[in-house]
Order: structure tokens, then sequence, then C-alpha cells
């Protein structure tokens, strides 16, 4: 009995020794991986709290709509990330137009996007090269070993081939939107950072000089070369690290040249700011609509398929891009339910809408838009 008592100490401070060696590791690494970005001192602090969006030391949702996941939820969240779930990854590589970037540089013409999957985008508008949510990275998580790849190992370009880039546009700071590696290697090649409030921490911290940098609060705006730029409310949530929730804000953004408008969502749960939006601005040209990595665990803050199209007739847009899928594997469903879903919904409510395959340069200007299923079969 003795000697099971003594095997059983040894175990148990064994497991112990690791459990502790676990905890320190995991302390060293948040505190000194930069993939983690920085943190507000008390001047950016006071520069917050001017918004209305931000209370004691965190932004809030309009309405004060909670983010919060119940204990049991959070579980169930992140043990699907690494469940083995039916489609919810393709089967093959994703179908991804490469590009001649000599062509990319020199385009002149009507604005144009294209799609590096997901929330990723390069516009090309007024003469200009803007890169919204670059997120080139192959895991959207802090090390490769917390997040599941890419669903194609190619890029229609890489980072390297990009022309020279105007602007960058940033909507939050979670990892499949803001991506340490891709900034490190984007910023010598960038002439300005926007960002809402609070994402600036993280830049300057990666070497972002804080003159190549502006901070909106949402209905803010700014002008580049001929475009207006305006910072606009979404529902959502941030945050990088196990205590930094919501200190940075989130947003959706509006494009405006002489001749045209443009939206894009950012991650958002459905909401009345969507309206608001289609209100105060009119009407949109095109707009790119979240849709993808969404659970009845968390419906505040990711919308439905369904919710995405809505979106787009509230905002009064006349065509609509679902976004925020067929790149990642974040959420419980099948890779393509997301898109099938809005296009049923699409269908239904009669709204214009488009779903390019992954680097096919295209226009915002359509005359007859059709549905291209380049997804099936993958």
């Amino acid at each position: 009995m003795k000697i099971v008592l003594k095997i059983l100490q040894k175990m148990l401070s064994v497991i112990g020794i690791l459990f502790l060696l676990i905890v320190i590791i995991s302390i060293l690494f948040i505190n000194l991986s930069p993939q983690f970005g920085g943190k507000a001192n008390k001047e950016e602090l006071k520069r917050y709290s001017q918004s209305k969006q931000f209370k004691g030391e965190e932004f809030f949702n309009l309405g004060d709509v909670k983010n919060d996941m119940s204990a049991k939820d959070m579980v169930k969240a992140l043990g699907g990330l690494f469940k083995k779930i039916p489609k919810a990854i393709p089967d093959s590589q994703l179908p991804v137009t490469e590009l001649d970037s000599a062509q990319v540089a020199n385009y002149n013409g009507e604005t144009q996007f294209i799609w590096f999957g997901h929330s990723t985008f390069l516009l090309q508008i007024n003469k200009l090269n803007i890169l919204i949510d670059p997120m080139f990275g192959a895991v959207p998580a802090p090390h490769p070993l917390l997040g599941t790849k890419r669903f194609n190992t190619k890029l229609p370009l890489s980072i390297a081939q990009l022309p020279h880039i105007d602007a960058v546009i940033l909507s939050h700071d979670h990892y499949d939107h803001l991506d340490y590696q891709s900034i490190v290697q984007l910023k010598e090649k960038v002439n300005h950072f926007y960002t809402p409030l609070g994402l600036g921490v993280h830049l300057k911290k990666w070497g972002v000089a804080a003159t190549n940098i502006t901070e909106l609060d949402w209905w803010q705006n700014t002008s580049i070369a001929g475009l207006t730029l305006t910072c606009t409310p979404a529902q959502h949530f941030s945050g990088r690290g196990l205590n930094d929730k919501n200190k940075t804000l989130w947003s959706s953004w509006v494009i405006e040249s002489t001749t045209e408008r443009l939206f894009f969502s950012g991650d958002s749960g459905y909401g009345p700011h969507f309206k608001t939006i289609g209100r105060k601005f009119g009407e949109f040209d095109f707009a790119m609509v979240e849709c993808g990595q969404y659970n009845k665990m968390w419906p505040e803050i990711h919308m439905f398929p369904e919710e995405t199209v809505q979106a787009g007739l509230d905002i009064n847009a006349k065509l609509i891009m679902p976004i925020h899928w067929g790149a990642f594997k974040l959420a419980q469903h099948t890779w393509t339910d997301p898109v099938e879903r809005a296009v049923r919904k699409a269908k239904e409510l009669n709204v214009p809408i488009i779903t390019p395959q992954i680097g096919v340069p295209t226009s915002i200007y359509i005359d007859k838009p059709t549905v291209e299923t380049w997804w099936q079969n993958h």
C-alpha cells in the first residue's frame, strides 16, 4: 500500500510540474510573442474615453448588446474548432485564379476588386489600391497549432507580388482579419492604415509609424485622394489575448468616390445599425457583407446567411457579395453552407448577388449578376 501511495505521489508531482511548466510557457508566450500586439497607454485611453462606445475600460455595442458566452458554450466553441465535422473543410484545394502582378499593378479601369477568400480584398478604385482586412497567413491564430489551416495553400498574389498599396482598411483586431505576419510584410509598401479606435496600438507595436495610422470612431470620416472613408457601426467584439477583450473598437466601413459608394460590413451580428447606415448614406453600388462562422451560441456577433441578405436590403445595396467564408474553419457549419443559404435567400427576396471565385478580378458594375458555383465538387 505504501508503495502504491509513493507511486501516486510521484505521479501527482510530475503532473503538477508539467502543469506549472505549461502555465509558465503560456504566460511567457502571451507576454513575449509580438502576435498579441500592443496595449494602450494612459494618453490613448483618455482619447478612447471621448467615444460614446467606450465605458470604463472597454468598448461596447450599440444598445449594450452582449457578446459573452456561458462557460459551457465557450468550451463547446473551443472544442468545435478541432472537432471533425463533415464537410467543414473542402475535400480538395479550392480553385484559385493566380494573377499577373504587372497586370494588376497597371490596372486603370472601372472600379474592381479581387477577393482573397474570407474577408480580404484588393479594391482598385479611383486609381488607388486599397487592401481590406489583409489576412494572408495560413492559420488565423497566434500560433499554427492553435487553429486550422487555410483551405488553399496558394493565393492569387503573394504579398511580395502586390502592387504598392495606397491604403489598408482594418475592421477589428481578430486574427482572421488582423494578421501579424501580413502587416510586418506589408508595412513598407503601404502609404497609410485606417482603423477603428485602438488598433493603432497593435500596428505601432509591429513597427508601423504612428504618422501612417489614422484611427476613427464610428461615424467619423477622412479623405484620401478623392475618396471618403467613413468608419461605421458593427455589432461584434475584439481581443487577441486572455485579458484584452473589447479594448479596441470594431467597425464596418463606407468607401465613397464622387460617383460610387461601397460598403464593407467587417464582422457583425444582425442589428438595427444596418438600416441606420442605409438611411444615412442612401444607396450602395456594392456591398461586401459577412456571411459565415455563425452559430446559435453566438447569434449576436455573427450573422446567419439569411440575415446577410436582409442586411444588404437594409443598407439599400444594388449588389451584394457574401464574405467571411471560403478560407477557414471557425465554426461548426459545412464550409459551403454560408454561400448556399445566402444565394437561396437572395433569390427568394430578389436581391442581386455575386459569388466570384477567389482571385478573379471583378467589376462592381455587372448588368446581369450571376451566381458562380465554383465551390461545387470540393
